[in-house]
């Protein structure tokens, strides 16, 4: 029950703007992940920015099982198999960017797509974990079984072969 394992890989590109661009980015992460991406709205207006309260301004996809692990390994590839250790948090999840999506192996640049940047964030956990968010029987779970920092940077040294810094 102690067993680590990667959850849920959630791949998020903001553009800031709707539009062609929005478009432009929902289709590169369908291409890449194989899966329809969901565009995310914008929480509040900033008049700075040009953004109004409930515009669409990025989209995202969650992946799970085997596509999560594959999807993982291609995108830390495109950061050379590093991460930082302040990637890291206190529950066990990595977060890292990749500044352009032609880093990543197997892509090519398409100059009506262009170039783009995204977010990738990992979710760690144990079997059992599930007790805490279900409907049905919901349940406390002990400490032994969240992820800690020291865990998860095991885990991706030894099991994804990843160097943290």
């Amino acid at each position: 029950m102690q067993r680590i394992f990667i959850e849920k890989v959630v791949v998020n590109i903001g553009v800031g703007t709707g539009g062609e661009r929005l478009e432009k980015a929902a289709d590169l992460l369908k291409e890449l992940t194989g899966q329809e991406p969901s565009k995310r709205r914008a929480k509040r207006s900033i008049k700075d920015f040009g953004i109004r309260k409930g515009e669409p301004i990025g989209v995202a996809v969650t992946l799970t099982r085997d596509r999560a692990v594959e999807f993982l390994r291609k995108a830390l590839q495109a950061v050379n198999n590093r991460v930082k250790q302040t990637s890291f948090d206190e529950r066990g999840n990595v977060c890292f960017g990749i500044k352009e999506h032609i880093t990543i192996p197997g892509v090519k640049y398409d100059p009506a797509v262009g170039i783009w940047g995204m977010d990738v964030c990992v979710k760690l956990a144990k079997p059992g974990l599930r007790v805490q968010r279900r409907r049905r029987k919901r349940s406390k779970v002990g400490k032994r079984q969240l992820v800690t920092r020291e865990e998860a940077i095991e885990f991706f040294t030894k099991v994804l072969g990843v160097q943290v810094d």
